[in-house]
């Protein structure tokens, strides 16, 4: 699991670059700088149990909250923040970040976002190029789940993910498809080196991805959370939903999913607008779905493979508790409406990241 967190003042509520001094107060491992100096990362152990997984992901949480108070600022776990602030449009230091910023430009320099990602294990990268373009169709639901970012510059975009239109942006950015086999894929990532548009393998951002170093194919499509508990969700219906599909291949069934270009940008645009709040497209039809009725059909179509890893009692419940409570985006809504102040939707996230 990796998960990205923005760095705020405690007292102003706004970005500030931080972030370095954070992890000079933290052991190396498991924490990582990012390229804007208000956002910083943490990386997880690999864990097969999901309860361990969540608390790792607490451990290295309340590691975060520990080195920031001693200097005045806490960390939230949101896509984007609901009040923003000059200080944190500041780049950080090291020539992969310059490089970034020369090439990039406002892209880099705007790259205030934060996700959630998450890598599950598979050894044949033939099996797992092919079982992450069927795997695609079902992604839409998963960054509806995850939806924490409906504010951009202090305004409300009408989105529950800002965070999705702004990653769209990045050259290799969206659906990795489609590929025949792991040659191809690794051909077209060495092309896409080759033509001087990204700088090397860890720039191609397709929304799932084969590692390029380890045998993991990774879920990119997510906000951040800022419970715990939703990341945990994310974690075990994309292990559920990978599996599936790996299996799937194996057995050499044809896909389920929609797989058009079209159609799933569709989706992925949807769920960004809509999140919990709204409709969804549903994988296999293309047509609009309340997000609760497609998230509960999608955990029963998931259920044989989340039983068959232990997980259907766990991920059913967080998704019914998550459903229950909507999305962070309407969330944060809720919190700045009462008084019309973006700060107590800051504190809103500044409580849920570091509630255990």
């Amino acid at each position: 699991m990796e998960e990205e967190f923005l760095v705020v003042d405690l007292e102003s509520r706004r970005l500030t670059p931080l972030a370095q001094a954070m992890l000079d107060r933290l052991p190396g491992e498991g924490f990582a700088a990012e390229l804007q100096r208000s956002v910083v990362e943490t990386n997880s152990t690999p864990l097969e149990d999901l309860g361990d997984v969540r608390a790792e992901l607490v451990r290295l949480r309340g590691a975060l909250v520990s080195a920031g108070e001693p200097l005045g600022v806490g960390v939230i776990a949101s896509g984007t923040t609901p009040l923003t602030g000059v200080d944190g449009y500041t780049i950080s230091p090291g020539e992969r970040y310059r490089y970034l910023s020369d090439e990039y430009r406002f892209l880099a320099q705007e790259q205030l976002i934060c996700g959630a990602q998450v890598h599950v294990e598979i050894d044949d990268r033939d099996v797992a190029v092919l079982a992450a373009q069927r795997a695609e169709a079902w992604l839409p639901p998963l960054l509806a789940l995850s939806a924490s970012s409906p504010y951009w510059e202090n305004d409300d975009t009408g989105y529950a993910s800002s965070r999705t239109l702004a990653w769209q942006r990045w050259p290799t950015a969206g659906s990795l498809g489609p590929f025949a086999d792991a040659a191809q894929y690794d051909r077209t990532a060495e092309d896409l080196v080759a033509s001087g548009v990204i700088e090397d393998q860890g720039m191609v951002y397709f929304d799932i991805r084969l590692s390029a170093h380890v045998p993991t194919v990774e879920m990119r499509i997510c906000d951040s959370c800022p419970l715990v508990d939703d990341v945990v969700l994310l974690a075990g219906l994309f292990r559920a939903l990978f599996t599936r599909e790996s299996e799937a291949v194996e057995r050499g069934e044809p896909p389920r999913g929609e797989q058009r270009p079209a159609l799933l940008r569709a989706a992925n645009w949807r769920a960004a607008r809509s999140g919990l709040e709204g409709d969804l497209l549903s994988p296999l039809t293309s047509r609009p779905s309340s997000a609760p009725q497609l998230i509960t059909w999608l955990l029963d179509d998931l259920r044989p493979t989340l039983e068959e890893l232990g997980d259907w009692e766990l991920v059913s419940e967080l998704a019914d508790e998550a459903l229950r409570r909507g999305s962070s985006a309407s969330r944060q809504r809720g919190a700045r409406a009462v008084n019309g102040r973006p700060e107590d939707a800051v504190d809103l996230l500044l409580a849920e990241t570091r509630k255990p």
